[in-house]
């Protein structure tokens, strides 16, 4: 896949990606794609973030994670936790 663009996730909002935790499927949804307010000179790409919604009790640390969407394929994105909430944490990926 070429590199991967705010586009690309865009129109992936509310959907599920599947990521592989030590040979188990966790689903995470995407619940924001935004663009990051900042100017990098000669950035191949406009920087943006993503934020995934997990339902697990359990907290994942941060890492990367293959993830498998229908139609992107398999991804590889960082993801680090932001937040707790009642059905579970919220995980935010930057993309730069």
């Amino acid at each position: 896949m070429d590199l991967l663009t705010l586009e690309h996730f865009a129109g992936c909002l509310n959907e599920t990606f599947m990521a592989d935790i030590q040979g188990l499927e966790a689903p995470f949804v995407l619940v924001e794609a935004a663009p990051v307010q900042a100017t990098l000179p000669g950035a191949q790409r406009t920087p943006f973030s993503l934020l995934f919604h997990n339902g697990s009790p359990l907290l994942f640390p941060q890492q990367t994670f293959r993830m498998r969407h229908p139609r992107l394929g398999d991804v590889g994105i960082f993801l680090v936790p932001i937040a707790q909430n009642r059905e579970g944490f919220v995980y935010q990926a930057v993309f730069n």
